[in-house]
């Protein structure tokens, strides 16, 4: 091969299907190692510590956790998304200072972030009603969590920077790695030592601290228009308002998808231990369909970014149709055999069978309706990717948010059981997925 060829973009210049693959295979095995450690915890505490300990990691926790992490990774997305479009325009000095800014956005982020959740960590597990009995594991788990957020935030960041100018196998490689550790560390703090749900906490911080520490070093010992140079690492002014403009809607989106888990999550912690569990279970479950989807949602924003960098409209277009074939066959394959064998699933991380019960009526009740959510992610992607961030906020916040909300709010309150409570997912993925589908229909001119 010679070196014009090298130096050919395959994302803006290759074959769209076989680029899409590409990059989106790492992005979803990287999604799985991540997902692989949380689910360890879940099968090391559920066995090994139990059921109230498995409620507490994995209940209100698993909620407050996905609050912070999400918003910052939605802020985090106007970086990865401004680099994108200056890496497929070929602006060398653009790049450069919003890499700079955007790890030390991270770092202010992550002190601020993290202090503030060490201190309110305990009344906002009370006002989500969390029992009592799980009150105390709950807030060892998160107080630990928080002080070790600074590497998940730059391990976060990093992993962006390098996907969004089309390496998605380093942070693969780092996900593996981090993997193995955190597994290794809940066999021996938990298993052998018995530390019980600080040690799943201490597994988890020191494994994330492993994986900001390779991607750091990737982008440091880099050679090319990705190097990051630690002593300028600072805010660049116009670097950190266009992140901004892009990275603020779509983590105030992420903010309201939370906010809407917690309230649920909220409702649900009524019903008692057995229900949390149950919960908390469906959430390592349903991540396995999560991350398929976003696996397919990362790589469209950055084949988006970079086309749209490029001003290759029509590459723009047919690359979303077939994201959509592909993650629309992927998706049903998975809705299908996970509820054919939803019990056998359940039975794997408890082995109480009233926790089973409960979960697998979850399942039932919301995966097959998890297609809708193709339509959203994938839409919502290529959107984000061309910089048009407000209105799909806009969709998010009525169509999702604020919907859940005013059902838990009214419906519920009528008639207090855990299906009304969950159906109130399938309902909101339609109405926004129907209206995801009419804008991009309107917009895609634009492109």
């Amino acid at each position: 091969m010679d070196k014009s060829q090298k130096d050919v973009n395959q994302i803006t210049e290759g074959v769209i299907w076989k680029q899409l693959l590409f990059f989106f295979f790492p992005i979803l095995l990287g999604t799985f190692f991540q997902q692989l450690y949380n689910t360890i915890d879940t099968l090391i505490v559920g066995h090994f510590v139990g059921k109230d300990a498995l409620a507490s990691v994995g209940g209100s926790s698993a909620q407050i956790i996905s609050l912070v992490v999400g918003f910052f990774t939605g802020l985090s997305s106007g970086s990865t998304v401004v680099i994108a479009q200056f890496f497929g325009a070929r602006d060398e000095r653009s790049v450069r200072e919003s890499l700079h800014t955007a790890y030390a956005f991270s770092i202010i982020g992550s002190i601020v972030i993290g202090i503030s959740g060490i201190i309110l960590t305990p009344g906002i597990l009370n006002l989500m009603n969390t029992p009592a009995e799980l009150i105390a594991d709950s807030t060892a788990y998160l107080r630990i969590y928080f002080s070790g957020i600074l590497f998940i935030f730059i391990f976060n960041i990093g992993s962006g920077i390098l996907r969004a100018v089309g390496d998605s196998k380093s942070p693969l490689y780092y996900l593996i790695i981090c993997c193995c550790v955190n597994i290794i560390l809940d066999i021996v703090l938990v298993v052998v030592f018995e530390t019980g749900v600080v040690g799943v906490a201490a597994a988890t911080a020191i494994s994330q601290a492993v994986s900001a520490v390779l991607v750091t070093r990737k982008l440091v010992v880099s050679e090319n228009i990705l190097k990051l140079n630690l002593s300028q690492i600072r805010i660049h002014r116009l670097a950190l308002q266009s992140q901004l403009r892009i990275g603020l809607p779509t983590g105030f989106q992420t903010i309201m998808f939370s906010l809407s888990n917690i309230i649920i999550q909220s409702a649900l912690n009524l019903f008692g231990t057995d229900t949390v569990a149950a919960w908390s279970v469906f959430g390592k479950l349903d991540a396995l369909f999560w991350m398929v989807s976003s696996a397919f949602g990362v790589s469209i924003t950055t084949f988006v970014g970079q086309n749209y960098g490029a001003r290759k409209s029509e590459r723009i277009h047919k690359s979303v149709k077939i994201c959509l074939g592909m993650d629309l066959s992927i998706s049903a394959m998975m809705v299908l055999i996970m509820y054919v064998t939803r019990t056998f699933l359940f039975g794997i991380f408890t082995t109480d069978t009233e926790v089973i019960r409960i979960g697998s009526d979850m399942l039932a009740l919301i995966m097959p309706c998890y297609l809708l959510f193709v339509f959203i992610e994938i839409l919502s992607g290529a959107l984000r990717g061309a910089g048009n961030v407000v209105v799909p906020l806009i969709i998010t916040l009525g169509g999702t948010c604020l919907f859940r909300i005013l059902w838990v709010m009214g419906c519920v309150r009528f008639h207090p059981v855990v299906d009304v409570i969950i159906f109130s997912y399938p309902i909101s993925w339609f109405l926004c997925a129907v209206l995801f589908i009419l804008y991009y229909l309107k917009k895609r001119t634009a492109f």
